[in-house]
């Protein structure tokens, strides 16, 4: 028993280094990608390089709390509120909200984790991008919320926000915007789960992502 609880622990130890080592050349990579968009002289080269520094980064926050973690599970609510901070710190100077948090997620595996930490960093940004900014005119202030609700085999996570809304023509399924379109991939495929976005009930935009949790009870 001994021996056995011995090669656990170095088996346990030797996934959070490759966790550790996976979120470091994450890292680079960002950073590279962050070196080239300063080399480039078109506005929209450089934001699509700067989108891809942020999805690099949503990944490597996942393997960053596995690294610390004895199993392959996460506190994803760490992950969520490191997520949520970094969609702030990047949409501040244009959006001046910061995203609010209500509920908790819980422990995930990771196979939910990364996926789900993608799709969070998406809707976040596309609200803060998109839907939200100053109020020029002095009205409500912006709101940018995601509520997070757990049952035992289901997770239901809603971010919506006040902002200008979705035009007249919207359909999910055709949405050309690559952040919905990893979003939507995501949602259906990777964590096998159902994905609304529609108007808010007194203006702005709702997004609906619900999650079985069969893998993660």
């Amino acid at each position: 028993l001994r021996h056995r609880e011995r090669e656990l622990m170095t088996k346990d130890a030797t996934i959070r280094e490759i966790h550790h080592r996976v979120k470091n050349n994450l890292q680079t990579v960002a950073a590279l990608l962050r070196l080239q968009a300063r080399r480039l002289a078109a506005p929209e080269a450089r934001a699509a390089l700067e989108e891809a520094v942020r999805r690099v980064g949503s990944i490597a926050t996942v393997h960053e709390t596995l690294s610390h973690a004895p199993e392959e599970i996460v506190d994803f609510d760490e992950v969520a509120e490191r997520v949520a901070a970094m969609a702030g710190e990047v949409s501040s100077a244009e959006a001046q909200v910061k995203p609010v948090l209500n509920g908790r997620f819980g422990l995930l595996p990771s196979a939910v984790a990364t996926p789900l930490a993608l799709v969070l960093a998406e809707l976040l940004q596309n609200a803060l991008q998109h839907g939200l900014g100053p109020s020029p005119d002095g009205g409500q202030d912006a709101m940018l919320e995601v509520a997070v609700s757990r049952s035992q085999d289901r997770l239901t996570v809603t971010v919506q926000d006040n902002g200008v809304g979705l035009p007249e023509e919207f359909d999910l399924d055709s949405a050309t915007s690559l952040g919905l379109q990893i979003v939507r991939t995501l949602v259906l495929t990777e964590l096998g789960g159902r994905l609304e976005v529609k108007p808010r009930a007194g203006g702005g935009t709702r997004a609906v992502v619900d999650l079985p949790l069969d893998a993660a009870a």
